[in-house]
């Protein structure tokens, strides 16, 4: 009771407008919650280091050229709406499994927190926002545009591949490894190694720690015919080819210098601390012992992400 009135008498006597604002504001706190906006943090850092690495060559090349601000915007709001769509579509598909697999039974569809025409709706309004993000581009580039909805094909396929293949991982890796490609070709309207090999180094990144995370799946994966890599090979085995996936990863970015030459000492100091985190990641996850995957999963890796481009972004301006 509170001043004579019952909580639900309260609530119904809150002005419309109040109980619709709250509304909104909680399906909007729902829908990042089931998109996990925070591990935007993965992949927006590559992103905007090869847009440095592409602007630092732009401005030596063009003595002082720099992009316009609309080209940086474009960049920040096709990896958001991209990864936001690519996300929310993965629950979409996914959410039969999510609902009979215990671990996953207490996500926002599984437990009718949000509806599927919500996330539907949602879906589609990133992915309009992401091939509308490509307009800023115009008129100087047109390839972002051309690209927008073969990229955005590509995005949402992933969330059906783990069906039909256990390369789903490296599928997953390919979609964010987009990230610093798709960057650098906005900006320069080319392709070039350099680009390549950081998109490469993330593929490898993501699909190993994906590895990791399925592992906590595998049971689950082989009653229901999924085709994950740890269900296929088991536990021990799948944590090796994950540890391979981030070794092939540090080797690639140890060539990225070679091929963009303003990288030096500071580049290779990061990147052997880069190499020692990774390394702990994969001790705090044993086949015996799982507990840990979500602390390795995040904690670790967006330690990676962002102190790979708060490095390469000081050895950028050294």
């Amino acid at each position: 009771m509170a001043g004579g009135l019952t909580i639900k008498e309260i609530d119904r006597t809150e002005p419309p407008q109040v109980g619709w604002l709250r509304r909104v504001f909680l399906n909007v706190r729902y829908v990042l919650e089931l998109i996990r906006f925070s591990h935007t943090v993965f992949a927006l850092p590559f992103a905007f280091l090869s847009a440095g690495m592409a602007i630092r060559l732009s401005v030596a090349e063009a003595q002082g050229w720099l992009p316009p601000w609309r080209h940086l915007l474009g960049i920040l709001l096709c990896m958001v709406f991209a990864r936001s769509a690519a996300m929310a579509f993965n629950r979409l598909a996914d959410r039969h499994f999510d609902s009979l697999n215990p671990r996953t039974a207490g996500r926002h569809l599984p437990r009718g927190i949000l509806s599927v025409r919500t996330v539907a709706l949602f879906t589609a309004a990133c992915g309009l926002g992401f091939v509308a993000s490509t307009l800023l581009f115009l008129p100087e580039n047109p390839i972002p545009v051309y690209a927008s909805l073969p990229v955005l094909a590509y995005l949402l396929g992933y969330s059906y591949t783990k069906r039909f293949t256990v390369l789903s991982h490296w599928w997953l890796g390919g979609a964010l490894g987009l990230a610093p490609l798709g960057a650098w070709v906005a900006l320069r309207a080319e392709i070039a190694p350099a680009a390549v090999i950081l998109g490469l180094a993330v593929l490898f990144w993501v699909a190993g720690f994906d590895i990791i995370y399925a592992c906590q799946d595998i049971d689950f994966d082989r009653t229901y015919g999924l085709k994950s890599l740890p269900a296929k090979l088991g536990a021990e085995q799948a944590l090796r080819v994950a540890a391979g996936c981030h070794l092939v990863m540090i080797l690639v970015l140890a060539i990225l210098p070679l091929l963009y030459r303003p990288f030096g000492i500071v580049y290779y100091i990061g990147l052997g601390v880069i190499a020692v985190i990774l390394w702990i990641e994969h001790r705090l996850v044993r086949p015996d012992d799982l507990t840990r995957v979500n602390q390795a999963f995040f904690h670790a890796n967006a330690v990676v992400s962002v102190g790979l481009f708060l490095i390469g972004l000081a050895d950028l301006l050294a």
